[in-house]
Formats: structure tokens, C-alpha cells, sequence
């Protein structure tokens, strides 16, 4: 019976931790706008590298890229999906020199970058 709770707190643990998403406190934000605008995409890119200074949205998206990209945004919410993918896109086709920096940061063994964009990538 003892370990039927303890099962049973386990699964109500899991649970809680599956449904946990990050904060969408920025996921208004107009990622085809970022995206049309290098400057723009490029402030967020040279955020994420550490190469700027990071304004309030991209430090937001930053502290939390690590673990995204790690878990394959597995937290992340359907817009933060989708600005991920737009991101990714914008970055691959318009600053492709900063796209391979960017995987090679935060995924240097290259064991989660292709998960990771086929699950953003309907989004």
C-alpha cells in the first residue's frame, strides 16, 4: 500500500511538471517584424551570444533558451514555439554565420539542435 502512494504522488508530480510552460509574459511578440529587420534580429542573436547588451524581451527569451533547447521546447507555449521557429528560420537564412554560432553555444555536442526544429517547426 506504501508504495501505491508513493506512486501515486510520483504521477501527480509528473503530471504538474509536464503541464508546467514558461512564463508568456512576451509571447506577443512580432517575430516577423524582428525577423524583417536584421538590426532587430540582429540584437536578439548578438543578446543570446553575449555579444550585446540585452534589452528587456531577448534577456527574457535568453534566460530560459539553455533548457528550450536542451528539452526540445518541451515548456515552451505554441507562441513561443512559433517565435522560436521564425527565429531559427530568419536566422539560418539571414545571418547564417551567426545560425551556426548560435547551435554551436547552445547545443555544442549537436545532440538536441534537430529535435529541437522539428518540434517548432509546425508552430
Amino acid at each position: 500500500m506504501k508504495y501505491i502512494y508513493v506512486l501515486s504522488i510520483l504521477l501527480v508530480f509528473a503530471t504538474v511538471q509536464a503541464d508546467e510552460k514558461y512564463s508568456s509574459e512576451n509571447d506577443d511578440l512580432d517575430i516577423d517584424a524582428v525577423v524583417a529587420d536584421v538590426d532587430a534580429l540582429k540584437g536578439f542573436v548578438g543578446c543570446f551570444m553575449d555579444a550585446v547588451t540585452c534589452h528587456a524581451v531577448a534577456a527574457d527569451f535568453k534566460k530560459d533558451l539553455p533548457e528550450a533547447v536542451a528539452t526540445s521546447c518541451s515548456k515552451c507555449t505554441d507562441a513561443q514555439k512559433h517565435i522560436f521557429h521564425r527565429f531559427l528560420l530568419g536566422l539560418k537564412q539571414k545571418l547564417p554565420a551567426d545560425y551556426e554560432a548560435f547551435k554551436k553555444k547552445f547545443d555544442p555536442e549537436g545532440l538536441h539542435f534537430h529535435t529541437l526544429e522539428a518540434n517548432v517547426a509546425n508552430s
